[in-house]
């Protein structure tokens, strides 16, 4: 939600107005224009941002945060005087929040307590079990639901008189796994099934089966195969190479040879923290050997868990693992129990309020709020309302067709919550709006069904539009977010969207800022990391060229009529896709060369064939928009060859083609890199002297060339090249600028003896 940073800084500040109403005689703190600002409200604010700081109440502490809030004030005053908050948008916004932030409020927090403690007890360990389901709609009739309960008892009968449980699951379950399982669910632990699921398999000893246990699914029987203890949280480092799905065929061949080869070096014993930090193209990682952060069951991509999980001992490394995002190599650094209770107390009960669990918790606040609300229902009116009901509930088509008796039924009273009356032509509106067509039920039952879920709506509804006056905290909350929204909105106004937009404003602040944004010193460079010496001489002698002969794009052998130097149909769709690629990398050019074939006449007329062709060739491609200086004609051999009537090769200026020609048997011979570096980013290139030249040097057991084309001295930038960094100052410039005008605008005026009270205190 984006009220989340409702302004960098001052978030904490919103609260002000959530204290609790002033006294009449309660001191002034702070005026801002017309509006007076208590001691006890900016004390509160205070308090609870700097409850655990060492200067707390401190002279400049609480000066400088008086600022900070006086500025705030001044910011929402500006909004209020502006009427934003009377605007449709911004309660249709608010009132987005408010349904967010109450839902802590309809909680049972005692209950949810008890869940949370369960939970974690449940994850010291993990359970194996195999289930048999007998499906059955959670709102079925019940009548099915009674046939569906004897089922499951039925065949809970057969298994524990001797019948293979894994046979009956195969013949009977509903859940179509269980054919090819016997059911069988492998390890799991708390909140990774349905809750009334997980409960019955924590309470099921081994090799016992469970009583029919319902959920959303039906009935289920379980059968408890074997309890372990849990297999706690490990850390972990990796080597990465990236071949995510659906790229083409030779890029995820190269992404395999290249993590065999890293492989075949780990296992020689090579540095894992030197190859991590050259080849694993896991940038988030790769400078800390890999490592990631502690992780347990469930929390990393299944084939990585249990490939990391496998490893029995610290130091411990796997084969290369696949995922969705490429190959892996996994070392085990370390293995630690479950956290502490503490640790994990949060985690959890953000967990449980996503979890079929949280419906246990919802059924004791709705007790509870019944009981304190006074929910008292008119039976005799309930049960008219039931007899109304039909067939045409069931095609969700009902009409509240009122009967002679009761007369007054559309008025009547169905139940009431805190003496509020909710009539029986409420409950008919709710079904109007709520009905929906329904299969393999009564209508009495789908009534009873709609009935019960009116009375909950309105009891939440009830307790919502009344929380504000039994919550304080609610109240809190609600006046940050509507001062957030406000805030938000004006600032986006007159700093956030202005400073983007305001191109002009933008470039004078720069231009009168520009010392403030320099490069520092600079080289063009290219470094070449060959695995050996004579790598590296193979790679400086391609360099040379200038150009280097494509892998990827394989030489094309093309057809001409015989005789001719007329294309063939095969070779102009060949030729077709070439001049696609050619016009979508510039980099690329071609290298032509016509022949003669064997079965071809060498007289005289046939003397310059070779040249037509590729001269053919050329022109085919210019027309399809390929510059002629990519295209270079090579003459052919002098004697004929072979069945070849033209060849095209594909040169690329590139230096990853470079990398690319000298990688095919080893994946890690060469890597290179070419482009401008400022101090600090490159290791490598940080430890020679920076002049124009070439370097030759050895680091980790690479063989490493450096050529230095120009070092640019510090310069300022230009406005393109740090456009984000010019934008935030020059928000914080608007912002200043803006303050000042509502210090104008709205007289400000501070106690000072309070201040100093509050300093005292």
């Amino acid at each position: 939600m984006r009220v989340t940073s409702l302004y960098v800084g001052l978030g904490a500040l919103l609260l002000f107005q959530c204290t609790s109403p002033k006294k009449a005689a309660e001191p002034v703190l702070l005026s801002i224009g017309p509006e007076k600002v208590p001691v006890s409200e900016f004390a509160y604010v205070y308090e609870k941002n700097n409850t655990n700081a060492d200067s707390a109440f401190s002279s400049a502490s609480v000066n400088e945060y008086l600022n900070l809030y006086t500025n705030f004030k001044l910011k929402v005053a500006e909004a209020k005087s502006r009427g934003l908050d009377t605007t449709q948008a911004f309660k249709t916004e608010l009132g987005g929040y408010k349904e967010q932030l109450a839902q802590p409020f309809l909680t049972e927090k005692s209950v949810t307590d008890q869940l949370v403690r369960e939970a974690y007890e449940r994850l010291k360990k993990e359970v194996n079990a195999t289930h048999l389901l007998v499906s059955v709609d959670m709102e079925a009739d019940p009548k099915d639901t009674l046939a569906a309960y004897q089922k499951a008892l039925d065949l809970r009968n057969q298994a524990v008189n001797g019948t293979p449980f894994e046979s009956l699951a195969q013949r009977f379950s509903e859940d179509p796994s269980a054919r090819e399982n016997g059911g069988n669910l492998g390890y799991f632990t708390a909140l990774q099934m349905v809750y009334p699921f997980e409960n019955a398999a924590f309470n099921t000893p081994v090799g016992q089966i469970s009583q029919p246990v319902r959920t959303r699914f039906g009935y289920h029987l379980i059968k408890v195969n074997e309890v372990r203890p849990a297999q706690g949280e490990i850390k972990v480092a990796h080597i990465m190479v990236r071949a995510q799905q659906g790229l083409p065929k030779a890029d995820s061949l190269a992404a395999k040879k290249k993590i065999d080869e890293i492989y075949s070096r780990v296992q020689r014993k090579e540095d894992w923290n030197k190859l991590a930090s050259q080849f694993s193209e896991d940038a988030a990682s790769a400078d800390n050997g890999g490592e990631l952060p502690w992780f347990g069951t469930g929390r990393m991509i299944p084939s990585f868990e249990e490939a990391a999980f496998t490893l029995a001992q610290p130091g411990a490394i796997s084969a290369p693992v696949q995922t969705a995002y490429g190959w892996h190599i996994i070392k085990l650094l370390e293995r630690k129990e479950l956290p502490t209770y503490e640790e994990m107390e949060t985690s959890l009960r953000n967990r449980i309020a996503k979890d079929s669990r949280s419906e246990l918790n919802k059924a004791a606040f709705l007790r509870r709020i019944k009981t304190e609300n006074k929910f008292q229902e008119n039976q005799p009116i309930k049960e008219a309302m039931l007899r109304l009901a039909d067939s045409t509930l069931l095609a969700g088509k009902w009409k509240f067709n009122v009967p002679a008796e009761p007369k007054n039924l559309p008025t009547a009273t169905l139940f009431t919550i805190n003496g509020k009356a909710f009539t029986a032509g409420n409950f008919a509106t709710y079904i109007d709006s709520n009905q929906r067509t329904r299969q393999n039920v009564s209508p009495t039952h789908a009534m009873n069904l709609l009935y019960d879920r009116f009375v909950e709506t309105s009891l939440l509804d009830y307790e919502k539009e009344h929380l504000e006056e039994k919550h304080p905290d609610y109240r809190m909350l609600v006046n940050e977010y509507h001062d957030g929204i406000l805030l938000f909105q004006l600032m986006e106004e007159k700093v956030w969207a202005k400073a983007v937009e305001d191109t002009v404003g933008l470039k004078a602040f720069f231009e009168a800022n520009k010392d403030k944004y320099m490069w520092g010193e600079r080289t063009q460079a290219t470094i070449l990391s060959a695995a050996n010496a004579n790598v590296l001489a193979q790679a400086q002698a391609q360099m040379a060229t200038g150009k280097f002969l494509s892998v990827r794009n394989k030489p094309l052998d093309l057809l001409f009529t015989t005789g001719t130097a007329t294309l063939s149909k095969s070779a102009t769709s060949q030729l077709d896709q070439l001049a696609t690629t050619l016009l979508s990398d510039s980099a690329l050019s071609l290298e032509i060369t016509g022949f003669m074939d064997t079965r071809e006449s060498a007289s005289q007329k046939n003397a310059n064939l070779p040249t037509r062709r590729a001269t053919a060739i050329k022109n085919y491609l210019q027309q399809k928009g390929v510059k002629a200086e990519d295209l270079k004609v090579v003459p052919a051999p002098a004697q004929l060859v072979g069945t070849r009537r033209a060849s095209v090769k594909v040169y690329s200026s590139d230096l990853q083609t470079l990398a690319d020609n000298l990688n095919q048997s080893n994946p890690l011979s060469l890597q290179v890199t070419s482009r401008k570096f400022q101090r600090g980013e490159n290791k490598v290139l940080d430890g020679v002297t920076w002049k124009p030249g070439t370097y030759n040097i050895t680091q980790d057991g690479r063989s490493i060339w450096i050529k230095i084309d120009q070092v640019d001295p510090p310069v300022a930038k230009r406005l393109n090249e740090t456009r984000g960094v010019v934008i935030s100052d020059y928000q914080n410039y608007l912002e200043q600028e803006w303050i000042k005008e509502l210090r104008q605008k709205y007289p400000v005026s501070v106690n000072q003896p309070e201040v100093q009270k509050l300093i005292k205190k």
